[in-house]
Parts: C-alpha cells; structure tokens; sequence
C-alpha cells in the first residue's frame, strides 16, 4: 500500500533540500508536487485542500534547525499533517461495558466484511484473550452464514447457527443471549452488504442496531475503492453511529486515497486494515507509523511487533546458538529461516517496513516474492535429510531428480544451492562472536539489534 504515494511524494521532498529558509517562493513547487501525488492517489478533494493549507501555513517562515536541513523540516512537518490527517493515534476497540461487548459489522457487498468477522474475532481472542462468539445475520446470503461457519472453526471461537428464513433481529437477540448465557466476553455480528447503498437495507441495519444497541459499529470498506470508501463511509455514518472502520485489502492498492481520506470526511477512526487473505492479516492502524511508510521511512514498530507474534522463538534461538557455537548452517535451517520470513509477508513486506528499503523492494518486485520463497521450500522439501545436511553430494542425477521432484528446472535448483552457499560463508561469520566484528567493520551501518551479537 502508498507505494506510488511514497514514489512521488519522496521526489517532491528531495526536491526542497539545500535550502537556507522555507519561503513561499522555495516551496510552491514542492507543495504542487505534493497535491499532484495525492490526487493520483485518489485522495478526495476537500482532504487535499485542507492537508495543502495546513502544511504551508506550518511551513512558511520556519527557521531551519542547526541540525536540520529545510527538506528535513518539510519532511517533519508533511509527516505531522499526514498522521494529523489520519488520526493521530491508533484507537482500540471499547470493551468498557457488561459482557458480551456487542460489536456490528457494516459495509457493503464484497467489501470482505465476513472475513474481517473472521479476523477480528482471531485477533480478541489471541491478542485480548477473550471468549469470542460470532453470528450471520445475512439472511439474504446463506453462503455467507456457512463461510462464518468456516471461519470461526479456522479461528477456534465459537458459532451461533442462523438460517435464511429467520429475522435478523431475532438471530442477533438469540445470539447475543446465548453469549450471555455462556460467559462470552465478545459477540461480533455481521449484517448482510448489498452492492449499492439503498432505502431498504439501512432500514434493516438501522433497526437492527436500534434492537441491539452495540458498543462498537465498525463500517467495512474495500482501500481499493479510493476516495469512493470515504464517501460510503460517509453515507453509512449519516445512518448509523459508527465507532470506527476496518479498512481491507490495503496490500492490493497502491494509492492509499482512502486511508488519507476516511477519517477527515467521516470524523470517525480507523481502527485496523485487512493487510491479506489469510485470517491473521489483521493490523491495527496507527496513523505515525503509516506516515513512516509513506514518506519511505519504513515502520519498524510493526515489523518488531510481527517478529515477537510470528517468529517461533525458541526455533530461532536454538539455531543461533548452533550457528555461533559451530558456525554449521543445513539446508534444514535455510528453509526454516524461509518460513519464518513467509509467516511475516515475506521478504517484500519486510523491506516495506524498514527504514530505507521501500524503493529497493519496488526495484525487486517479482525477484524476491512469496511464490520464490514457496519454490525455495518446495525444492529443500525434494532432497534427502543427508542432502540436506550434506549439500556437497548433491550433483547432476541428484539435481535432475530434485527439480522434478518439486517441479522446476534444474537451473532453479543451481541458484538454490548458490544462495544456500553465501548465506552459508555469512552464517559461518557469526561462529565465536564474529557478526559482532563484521558489524563494527561495516561501520554500524545496519539498524542497532538486527543480528545476535550485535548492538
């Protein structure tokens, strides 16, 4: 997500550096970069012109800092609007009140709301350790209701059956008393979506959220639809009391107009985004460390907190030992550090959150992505445990059969076995402490923490 958002707008920036002052003059240019950007990024209209106005009048006059330059300080300061913009800070969800804490899924059709259902309830129950019910009301959709079905069993939360021929509020009042029956903490109900706004389906909405009176009405909206998700978002907020948005599918738009956009035109927060199909591709939305993303300063906060949630620790810790202790490093490792890397989004989505490293992972796009690292497994998978311990003895009828085996060419094994054999001479560099000397030798150059044994 924002990658041609981040591409223009870190040209814009570089473009105001060298400067002694920031006048009206200097940064004209700079500022009709910037609105171009957001307007190829489907940014709407009113948010433009208000982000526009608040960055000059920031900007105009400001002394430059000793230690920084006027490109940095009109970084700082289109950083500060942007998070301003989206909401300053992450808003959680409210739990405050007398369980079950009843929470209402909006949104129209295809928006990805029963999946968001989905995941939402993985996150409360892993993340808040809280006894999660869901429950269909989409009478109109039995495929819907057998997909939450699904989705609750994959999740491991508890379901509350409902049929197409029964009233959406009797379903959501059934549930919400079985929960209550039950001890749940949470009921999370997701409502039927339609492909247009129309009279009859906020009727229903509005009724059942009169019936229910939930503490959270989340509006679902697909990133995709630009600044569209902001005016949909807007219709629904005119119709119900919303609490916040779940913005989906933002791994597949490259604009980000809707998360610039939703907050200014609604008033209302949004509080995760669907970063994917699988049912863990859920993030809380904290407006700073977006900002970070979009003007190419990566988010290390994210990728820290995806390293203590998805790296198998105790896995890691003993190979690192292993490693600093004999300096051995099998092709059972190799594949085992590929796991892990596609447990976190891959070596792409690694590089997006790493200070620097967004442009690189654009210039890398197709080099480097998950269907590779799948590949890499699949081959490893094809060999022996002795050739994978011993890669040496792996020569040409061992490499014909190892492609066919995982269906490449034998060309895909030999970069296999050559990447293998660098990360191996690396890997060989941390015996006895010595990726702490190679660091010092590189001049500190990467990040404090990111090896063992180093800073």
């Amino acid at each position: 997500m924002f990658e041609n958002l981040s591409d223009r707008l870190s040209q814009s920036l570089r473009n105001i550096s060298g400067r002694g002052r920031l006048t009206e003059d200097n940064i004209k240019d700079t500022l009709r970069e910037v609105r171009m950007a957001l307007l190829e990024a489907d940014v709407a209209l009113p948010v433009i012109k208000d982000f526009i106005g608040k960055v000059k009048e920031r900007a105009l006059g400001v002394e430059v800092n000793k230690n920084l330059n006027p490109g940095q300080v009109f970084v700082k300061i289109v950083r500060t609007e942007l998070e301003m913009a989206m909401g300053e800070a992450n808003v959680g969800l409210d739990l405050a009140t007398q369980p079950p804490a009843v929470m209402l899924m909006a949104g129209l059709q295809g928006a990805g709301k029963t999946t968001s259902v989905g995941k939402l309830a993985r996150h409360l129950k892993e993340k808040q350790k809280k006894k999660v019910l869901v429950v269909s009301a989409d009478v109109y959709r039995p495929a819907a209701i057998a997909q939450l079905e699904r989705l609750a069993e994959e999740v491991d939360v508890a379901f509350f059956p409902s049929t197409a021929d029964q009233d959406p509020v009797d379903i959501a009042q059934a549930a919400i008393d079985h929960a209550r029956k039950q001890f749940m903490d949470v009921v999370l109900v997701d409502t039927a979506g339609r492909l247009a706004i129309d009279e009859a389906m906020m009727a229903e909405i509005k009724r059942l959220h009169g019936a229910i009176n939930p503490i959270e009405t989340l509006f679902v909206v697909d990133a995709m639809t630009g600044q569209d998700a902001a005016n949909t978002a807007k219709a629904f907020n005119e119709a119900l009391p919303l609490t916040g948005v779940i913005l989906t599918k933002v791994d597949g738009d490259a604009r980000g107009g809707a998360a610039l956009s939703i907050r200014h035109i609604t008033g209302k927060p949004i509080k995760f985004l669907g970063v994917g199909e699988k049912n863990d591709a859920l993030e809380p939305f904290h407006p700073d460390r977006i900002a970070g993303r979009i003007l190419g300063m990566g988010d290390v906060l994210s990728l820290i907190e995806e390293v203590e949630q998805k790296v198998d620790r105790t896995k890691a810790e003993k190979m690192a030992k292993k490693v600093m202790k004999s300096g051995k490093f099998s092709l059972e490792d190799f594949r085992d550090q590929l796991e892990q890397m596609r447990n976190m989004g891959g070596m792409m989505g690694l590089m997006n959150k790493m200070p620097g490293m967004g442009k690189m992972a654009g210039q890398l796009q197709g080099q480097m992505d998950d269907k590779l690292t799948v590949r890499m497994e699949a081959i490893i998978n094809s060999m022996t445990p002795q050739e994978r311990e011993f890669p040496d003895v792996i020569k040409g009828s061992r490499k014909r059969r190892i492609a066919a085996g995982s269906g490449v060419q034998v060309q895909d094994v030999n970069r296999l076995l050559k990447q293998f054999t660098q990360m191996q001479k690396m890997m060989k560099k941390m015996k006895g402490g010595g990726m702490a000397k190679m660091l010092r030798q590189m001049g500190g150059k990467m990040p404090p923490g990111m090896f063992p044994g180093g800073r």
